[in-house]
């Protein structure tokens, strides 16, 4: 285990707080409760031996081996701990008890996002973009009439997002970051500098900029612009008045060639090989140097309990030993404060199996995620592709404007790894000129580099609002090997997307005719996640972006959470996460649920001690 503590200690130790989940929430949590001398216990459901170099390159070692390269591939097959996997989602649906996946699927959309259980959590296969949201997508109902207003705005949030940007070690430059509304105060740098555009971002940017396209009664003027990531660069000698940043790199201070810069790996997701890219390990590293931090992996907290008070009192864990073996041991674990951080998905189905669906009824409801749509084109010239990590730039001026009253915005990212992700190159490539081309030897060869580093791939992140029949819930025919309920899945895809779905598109065959690129995106009617929509067919797949299942709001009518993430019902209980947010944007979540989650340990610790507050991660 990754601390010194056992099962036994932990149950009869009364913690400050018990953190269910090690992603980038739990793990800001417990790290910065510890650093306020605050005794925390750390909970995962899913495996994590050691924070060492040598974990990490096992999981590495998996995905290398692996015949299915998808994001959870790394990590070995667990059915006391199940994730979602992008095959079995597709096929799993209702009434198939029997299926090997783990996401029960209702309906009438086929969702393909998946998430991890392991020490970590999801931050093992992100792609590490981390970019803040827009101040207007705070304000949606008030702005645009969709959607839901935030209980707080941007102004409030932005100290956080400085402090999530340290934490995560964001590169970026605030000149390229600073558009339609987003600010930062006089003389703010990153931690380090932005990572250098690749030559396929500079082509693009050669002949798209100064492109204006019109989105219903806005006209957008198209700019290429670096993306914020959370991956080392060169660390910025400005920041925090001129101290400078130090770059977290491996989570081993006994290994000194892992954790350095980027070195424009394109096959960094799920696992930077290298360690250049932040992932929660790294906070909970330097947390445990505290001495204040238990964790307990392949631990599944099984039911939340509540006493007559109306507060939490303890949660009911099952502990085995192998994932090959159902066999465990069960246990209760007491805190004085409960912070549920495991994800969207598992936080609502924890607490529906425990028989809490709050007061509001919201629990689980107003699931989002972003859309994503897929196009893909033929360059006519050779333009580098599969150098460098997944994107270094994007285009942002699809996400303001006053076209959100009537259709969803888009953010799009320009990918430096081809047509992998809709169409499996370059393994596909080989085998279409192999098979169909009868190409060989150098012929082969020379066809395949001619291909492949000509290939172009958008995809369009689209905002999905809140919807309260797009849903988590759970279901007694549903059960893992440990007898846990699966959590159940009903979503659908609102017109205020598809709208946005088919301006998408519109929007990409402009792109693709300024860049005189051979369209050659097809959206087969087979695929799961086919949708019909205005006259035309396109596959939507899912961002891996889960949110919205215990939203939060100003009353306890008509959300789950108040603004701290704190539960209406039970006030020693938090949930803390994406799951919180009433809106997603055209954003990356990871940055604005890691500032949320630093604001709300603000709050904790002011509730459990009346030492003087320290600002942590500032």
């Amino acid at each position: 285990m990754p601390a010194e503590t056992d099962h036994a200690t932990a149950a009869s130790t009364l913690y400050d707080a018990l953190v269910v989940g090690s992603g980038v929430s739990g793990a800001i949590i417990a790290r910065s409760l510890a650093e306020r001398g605050l005794h925390v216990l750390v909970v995962e459901a899913g495996p994590g031996e050691e924070l060492s170099v040598a974990d990490y390159d096992s999981y590495l070692t998996r995905f290398y081996s692996a015949a299915a390269k998808e994001n959870n591939s790394a990590y070995e097959v667990n059915p006391n701990a199940p994730m979602p996997r992008s095959p079995d989602v597709r096929r799993l649906q209702a009434g198939h008890p029997d299926s090997t996946g783990y996401l029960v699927q209702n309906g009438p959309y086929e969702m393909d996002s998946v998430y991890t259980r392991v020490l970590g959590g999801t931050t093992m296969h992100w792609e590490g973009k981390a970019m803040r949201m827009l101040p207007e997508d705070f304000e949606m109902r008030t702005r645009f009439g969709q959607g839901r207003d935030w209980p707080i705005g941007y102004d409030d949030l932005e100290p956080h997002y400085r402090r999530a940007e340290r934490e995560l070690g964001v590169s970026a430059d605030v000149e390229d970051q600073t558009f339609y509304g987003i600010t930062f105060p006089p003389d703010y740098v990153f931690p380090m500098h932005g990572l250098p555009p690749s030559y396929l971002d500079s082509i693009l940017a050669r002949d798209l900029d100064g492109t204006v396209i019109q989105l219903e009664d806005t006209a957008c003027t198209v700019s290429v612009r670096p993306t914020a990531q959370a991956r080392n660069s060169m660390p910025n000698a400005a920041y925090d008045g001129g101290r400078g940043y130090v770059p977290v790199g491996a989570v081993s201070t006994h290994q000194i060639d892992q954790g350095d810069r980027c070195q424009g790996n394109i096959n960094c997701v799920p696992l930077c090989p290298v360690q250049a890219k932040y992932n929660a390990r790294k906070t909970l590293s330097i947390g445990l140097r505290t001495g204040r931090i238990d964790i307990l992996t392949q631990t599944v907290a099984s039911k939340v309990h509540v006493g007559e008070d109306g507060r939490i009192s303890h949660v009911d864990y099952q502990a085995y030993g192998s994932t090959s073996s159902p066999d465990h041991v069960t246990g209760s674990l007491r805190a004085t404060t409960y912070v549920l951080a495991a994800n969207p998905v598992e936080n609502a189905r924890l607490l529906l199996a425990s028989g809490l669906p709050g007061s509001s009824g919201l629990v689980g409801r107003n699931l989002m995620d972003h859309a994503y749509l897929l196009t893909w084109a033929t360059l006519p010239e050779i333009a580098g592709t599969m150098r460098g990590s997944q994107c270094t730039s994007g285009i942002e001026d699809f996400r303001s404007g006053g076209f959100r009253s009537r259709h969803a915005a888009m953010r799009v990212s320009i990918h430096n790894d081809g047509w992998s992700w809709p169409t499996g190159s370059p393994y596909s490539d080989l085998l279409e000129l192999v098979d169909d081309g009868n190409a060989y030897g150098e012929t082969l060869r020379r066809r395949v580099v001619d291909r492949v580093s000509r290939q172009l791939m958008l995809s369009f992140m689209i905002d999905l609002p809140p919807e309260p029949s797009n849903r988590i819930t759970v279901d007694g025919r549903y059960t893992d090997a440990l007898g846990n309920l699966r959590p159940v899945l009903s979503y659908s895809l609102p017109e205020y997307t598809m709208d946005a779905v088919s301006a998408s598109r519109r929007v990409s065959r402009r792109l693709f005719q300024r860049l005189g690129a051979e369209d050659r995106t097809h959206y087969d009617p087979l695929d799961p996640g086919f949708v019909a929509h205005q006259g035309e067919g396109y596959v939507v797949r899912g961002g891996n972006h889960w949110s919205g299942t215990h939203i939060m709001g100003t009353s306890s009518r008509d959300s789950v959470v108040d603004d701290h993430q704190r539960s209406w019902d039970h006030d020693n209980l938090y949930l803390v996460g994406s799951g919180s947010m009433p809106s997603i944007g055209t954003s990356n979540t990871t940055l604005t649920l890691a500032a949320l989650s630093f604001r709300t340990a603000d709050h904790i610790a002011s509730a459990l001690t009346t030492r003087p507050s320290v600002t942590i991660g500032a």
